[in-house]
Formats: structure tokens, C-alpha cells, sequence
């Protein structure tokens, strides 16, 4: 599972890059109004129609892939979460549970018994009056 996520991550990095690539290449819709008057050439690398239908489509496959991408890292994240909070829940489970529940475990990890918990020292009385209700 850790080498497919690897492998993931690594197209996903390259997707990103490519979409980047691929977009920044593109050409907006004003750039044809130029070609209209003769400034573009008919003989291009691409052919007479221009780059924008290989583009496109390159760019359309490449988002494509980089959404299916994401779903499945997020697959594998969502599953690895699980698994962790199973093996913390079996752990949790084998814990001893002490007479003092819900108190803090102390340098120990066991929590203080109900006879330690009661000879705590009160808190110190506060300044601050308190109002009638």
C-alpha cells in the first residue's frame, strides 16, 4: 500500500506540473483575431486548424487524471486513518482501568486512586466577589 501511494503522489506531482504546463501554453480566445487578418500562419507545427484541439484535448485528459488521482490518494488516506484509529482502539481496549475514572494518569500512566483524588488540596479562594443570581 505504501508504494502505490508513492506512485500516486509521484503522478500526481507530474499531472499538476503537466496541467500547469499545458495551460499556460494555450492560447485565449482574442489571440484568433489576430490570425483573422492575416498575422497567423495557415502552417503551423500542429496543422492548419492550430494547437487549440490537441491542446484541449491533452489538457482535458490530463484533468481527467489528476481528479481520479486525487479521489484515490484520498481512498488511501481515508484507510490508513481507519486502520490507525482500529490499532489505537485495541490498545485503548488492553488498558487497565483504574478506580479513578476519569482522572489524569499521572508520571505512572495509571490514574490516582478514589483516596488520592480526594486528599488533593482544594483550590485557593479568588478575589473576584461572586454576584447574587
Amino acid at each position: 500500500m505504501e508504494t502505490l501511494q508513492t506512485l500516486l503522489l509521484a503522478l500526481q506531482v507530474l499531472c499538476a506540473v503537466s496541467l500547469i504546463g499545458f495551460i499556460l501554453i494555450q492560447h485565449g480566445k482574442g489571440a484568433d483575431a489576430g490570425a483573422a487578418f492575416g498575422s497567423g500562419a495557415s502552417t503551423t507545427v500542429f496543422g492548419a486548424a492550430g494547437s487549440g484541439n490537441f491542446l484541449t484535448k491533452t489538457t482535458t485528459a490530463l484533468a481527467v487524471v489528476f481528479l481520479l488521482n486525487s479521489l484515490a490518494l484520498a481512498w488511501i488516506a481515508k484507510e490508513r486513518s481507519l486502520e490507525a484509529r482500529q490499532v489505537s482502539f485495541a490498545i485503548d481496549a488492553e488498558a487497565p482501568v483504574s478506580e479513578g475514572a476519569g482522572a489524569a494518569p499521572d508520571e505512572t500512566g495509571l490514574a490516582p486512586t478514589a483516596a488520592e483524588f480526594d486528599a488533593a488540596p482544594a483550590p485557593p479562594e479568588s478575589d473576584v466577589p461572586i454576584l447574587p443570581q
